[in-house]
Formats: structure tokens, sequence, C-alpha cells
């Protein structure tokens, strides 16, 4: 579980970072959701985006792809969603206490 500090730290590295996964009509695949894992052992912070066809609110989107990559919710605007997990070996990422 983050801390306010600690999602706030998050929230400013991803500012800049643009959404590597579209989440469209087809919804959340479980091919989608290895590939979400793989970035996020790779880049620890990555952001995601909702397509206007998509079935998904983005609560929803954003719930059902922490619970399974094991992730954290960092944010969601609009219809962007910050997603954070700890990498195990490609640590980059040094969270304030």
């Amino acid at each position: 579980m983050l801390t306010g500090t600690q999602t706030r730290y998050l929230r400013g590295l991803a500012h800049h970072l643009t959404p590597i996964f579209q989440i469209g009509k087809g919804g959340i695949s479980e091919n989608m959701l290895d590939q979400i894992g793989l970035a996020l052992e790779a880049r620890e912070l990555i952001k995601l985006s909702l397509l206007k066809n998509s079935e998904w609110t983005v609560k929803e989107a954003a719930e059902e792809i922490a619970r399974s990559t094991k992730a954290e919710i960092v944010q969601t605007i609009g219809k962007t969603i910050t997603i954070y997990r700890k990498s195990v070996d490609h640590k980059t990422i040094v969270l304030p206490r």
C-alpha cells in the first residue's frame, strides 16, 4: 500500500510519461495482462489509456489491472490510468518514506 507521499512522488514521475497500452473494444485480455506485467517489471511505473469504444469504466479497468498484475493504482485522470509495481530485477524508483 502506497502512502500519500509516495503517491505524490509517483504522480510527479509519471507526469511526462505517455500511455504505452490502450484498452479498447476488446477489453482486457490475459495476453494484455501478461504484457502489462512485463512492462511493469521493466519500468515499474506505466500509463494506460482507455479508448472511447471500451466497454470498461476507468475505475473498473484500473482495479482489474491492479488486481491481476499485483500493482498499485497511482492515479486515474480522465481516461488515463497510472499504475506502479516494484520491480524484482530492474528496481530504478526509490520511493520516499
